[in-house]
């Protein structure tokens, strides 16, 4: 009986320690995973809604991007595009609108709101619209702005569909043709795009994916939603290795590898999210891992100056992942770096970034 006694003793004495050992050998917290995103403060939203309040009814100068199919096509840009014709360019003009509506929302007790909306609703009227939609059914603009600028139009309706605001509802309306009408366009061409367009710029397929999934979810629009996820997974599914040690490119203001990761997060469970993204940017795992921010020599230079857009476009894809698995939060540091180099830029009265930025900036940032 003692022996037996004995015997067990040691048993639970060797199990003790045993899970001692476990214990001891976790790793400790690391603080820097701990590290939180830069949330957009009230005065800092303020400040950058002076860019899209100043830009929207500026006409000139502007890039039209238009195929032109005889003499009648040359007009003036308010002409052609009498909602979104200023802040350079038709997408700039979209998302410059889209960041008024969302500065609304995140601060609905702003002075300037009535202002704002009332503009807002100047612009996108119900006539404005219907010559919007005339443009996009010219037989030489199928594919005007495709699917960047669609993306951006969808992000604003979403936005827009969001709103409390009283003016909001007349303002989705008369948006609703011309929204109606990019829907039909994305569930048209991406069943035709068989293989995924990977640039830093424009035409970067994940990204306008991404801003056209979150307006699919908001809206519950299932055909839609099905549609991204089949092609996202027929893109994207079986990618290893990303080089983003060859990023970036000179003008890039989007990363493709990091933009792609952030796309799979959003139709992706958690569990299979990790695995494809151990497999496809295996580095980010470590809670050293770091990336330098893209650096502008020549923030007069259009081009150039798309790296500060990168910077921002990085950090949202960052936080991004760290909000779907928790275990790659370090990522929040990487993204606060990136938002510190170019936030103070962004309003240094040059134009070439001016007219964009602050829409990368508000949509970059979470908010207090």
């Amino acid at each position: 009986m003692n022996n037996t006694f004995n015997i067990l003793l040691l048993v639970l004495v060797m199990a003790s320690c045993s899970g001692e050992e476990r214990n001891t050998s976790e790793e400790p917290i690391n603080v820097d995973n701990m590290v939180e995103p830069i949330s957009m403060k009230r005065q800092e939203a303020i400040r950058l809604m002076q860019l899209p309040m100043e830009c929207i009814n500026l006409e000139y100068p502007n890039k039209l991007n238009q195929v032109i199919g005889g003499p009648n096509d040359l007009q003036e840009p308010q002409t052609l595009h009498p909602a979104f014709y200023g802040c350079f360019d038709w997408h700039s003009a979209v998302h410059g609108h889209w960041s008024l509506v969302r500065i609304i929302n995140l601060y609905p007790d702003l002075d300037d709101d009535h202002e704002i909306m009332n503009k807002l609703l100047n612009h996108i009227s119900e006539e404005n619209i219907e010559q919007e939609i005339k443009y996009f059914e010219n037989e030489l603009s199928q594919g005007f702005e495709r699917m960047y600028g669609w993306a951006w139009l969808l992000k604003l309706a979403q936005e827009i569909h969001l709103s409390d605001h009283p003016k909001a509802s007349e303002i989705e309306s008369n948006l609703q043709p011309l929204t109606d009408l990019i829907v039909d366009r994305v569930m048209e061409f991406l069943p035709k795009l068989k293989y995924p367009i990977r640039v830093g710029t424009h035409t970067n397929t994940a990204f306008a994916m991404s801003l056209i999934h979150d307006y699919a979810s908001t809206m519950n629009n299932a055909k839609l939603l099905n549609t991204l996820d089949v092609r996202v997974r027929e893109y994207y599914l079986s990618d290893v290795d990303c080089p983003l040690g060859w990023e970036p490119s000179g003008d890039d203001f989007l990363s493709p590898c990091l933009e792609e990761a952030y796309l799979m997060s959003k139709v992706m469970e958690k569990e299979e999210y990790k695995r494809w993204l151990s497999e496809f940017l295996p580095d980010l795992i470590n809670k050293d891992f770091t990336i330098a921010p893209g650096e502008v020599t020549d923030r007069t230079d259009g081009h150039l100056v798309h790296l500060d857009g990168l910077n921002f476009s990085r950090a949202w894809c960052f936080y991004g992942i760290a909000r779907a698995l928790p275990e790659y939060r370090h990522l929040n540091k990487v993204a606060n770096e990136h938002i510190e180099h170019s936030l103070p830029n962004i309003t240094d009265g040059n134009y070439e970034g001016g007219h964009w930025l602050a829409s990368f900036a508000l949509l970059s940032m979470p908010y207090e």
